[in-house]
């Protein structure tokens, strides 16, 4: 199969699943607060998600190298599916208590994610040739971010204009369409058939790779600091309703326009990759990132919001497709499940922490105060970063391509 076939099929399966993560996630936000009217439960949320999620996430790297891909994927979507129909019927009022089954459904997501990342990832790298990785790594984070423009927008306007338990199902038919994709996915599994019994050989062999390769622990630090810290996202609910004074068509608007940004961005970087001065232009990224942060949380009017919120999705896109670029070059095909969940123990975690620091610091801080303090405290990780990572600074992606 030629790599844009190839590329095409298996889009299909990370835009359904991605679109249901992104619905699911945003009704469940939009869900607990208007059951809790609390910024502490937004961040439990993210709890509830990581804890499965680490707990699953380096096994499931394991199960990748040495398992049916295809079949775990599948399996990602089945959850996907599942989860979404049981919130449905919890916002039918079918399932009581509701608020702690949302926090078992998004456990369970958590699940489902700690199986999609590590698959997608391996055969994503497996599929498409290594001089061609920078370019498809590019279209791959502009789609991924279609989804992140298209989920959060159809979720906020479902929840809006015909409630929850639709929202839900239109989750569950994302999911069901990222099932169908996978089924089109042609790769024939890379046999190590050595450590496939044997879990801590196989992680620790993982482990040791990442831990002796500068270049890509300097990665996963950065964007882990940098995530954890940069968290404002999370809580937009909360500020959709405290600052702006709106509704879910809000929340939509301001969910969609990071991934507005990144997606044209990294329609851009397709054409255009950096592949000389790679790394100055990560730390550049990163650090504009965390501006843009603190310009919106000291904004009031909804379209300057969303404008720095658009800027904000520009930078991260040039570090998502930098970082992607790094990972998938410098990693061996049999161990691509591995490297992928650890790298997803670095990002999953920041992401959940995040999630759940943001929602603590508004409440101890303040809402906006927290969000100032998050993107600060991203540009103080990239100025750390730049200092003791030489290495990563002087990077060229051309040099390793």
């Amino acid at each position: 199969m030629n790599p844009s076939k190839a590329f095409r099929t298996l889009l299909l399966y990370r835009i359904g699943a991605t679109l249901s993560y992104q619905i699911t996630m945003v009704a469940v936000g939009w869900h607990l607060y208007e059951i809790t009217n609390s910024v502490v439960s937004l961040g439990l949320i993210g709890l509830a998600e990581l804890i499965p999620y680490f707990a699953l996430a380096l096994y499931s790297g394991h199960a990748v190298d040495h398992y049916s891909r295809k079949l775990i994927a599948g399996l990602a979507c089945l959850i996907h599916i599942a989860v979404a129909l049981f919130l449905a019927a919890i916002a039918i009022g079918w399932i009581t208590p509701p608020v702690p089954f949302i926090y078992v459904a998004v456990a369970f997501i958590g699940v489902g994610r700690a199986l999609l990342r590590p698959s997608y990832q391996a055969l994503f790298g497996q599929i498409i040739p290594r001089d061609q990785l920078t370019r498809y790594t590019a279209y791959a984070s502009s789609a991924f971010q279609i989804c992140v423009v298209a989920g959060p927008g159809l979720g906020g306007l479902m929840i809006g204009f015909a409630g929850l338990e639709w929202t839900y199902c239109l989750a569950a038919g994302c999911g069901a369409f990222g099932l169908y994709g996978v089924t089109f996915i042609r790769a024939v599994q890379e046999k190590s058939g050595a450590l496939k019994n044997e879990f801590f050989k196989s992680f620790m062999e993982g482990f040791r790779y990442v831990r002796k390769n500068e270049l890509i622990l300097s990665v996963m630090a950065l964007d882990m600091f940098a995530v954890l810290f940069g968290g404002a996202v999370s809580i937009l609910p909360a500020f959709v309703k405290e600052v702006l004074n709106a509704g879910p068509e809000t929340l939509g608007i301001l969910r969609a326009a990071p991934a507005a940004g990144a997606v044209i961005t990294g329609i851009y970087l397709a054409r255009r990759p950096i592949l000389t001065d790679s790394g100055k232009y990560l730390f550049l990224s990163v650090a504009g990132f965390g501006m843009a942060i603190i310009a919106f949380g000291i904004s009031s009017n909804l379209w300057v919001c969303a404008f720095f919120l658009f800027i904000s999705g520009c930078c991260d896109s040039i570090s998502v497709v930098i970082r992607g670029s790094i990972m998938q070059l410098t990693t061996p095909n049999h161990m691509r499940g591995r490297i992928s969940a650890i790298n997803g123990i670095f990002i999953g975690s920041s992401n959940e922490l995040g999630a759940l620091e943001s929602g603590i610091a508004a409440s101890v801080m303040g809402l906006v105060p927290s969000i100032v303090f998050g993107g600060a405290a991203t540009i103080l990780v990239v100025l750390i970063t730049y200092r003791l990572a030489p290495h990563l600074r002087k990077l060229n992606i051309q040099d390793i391509a």
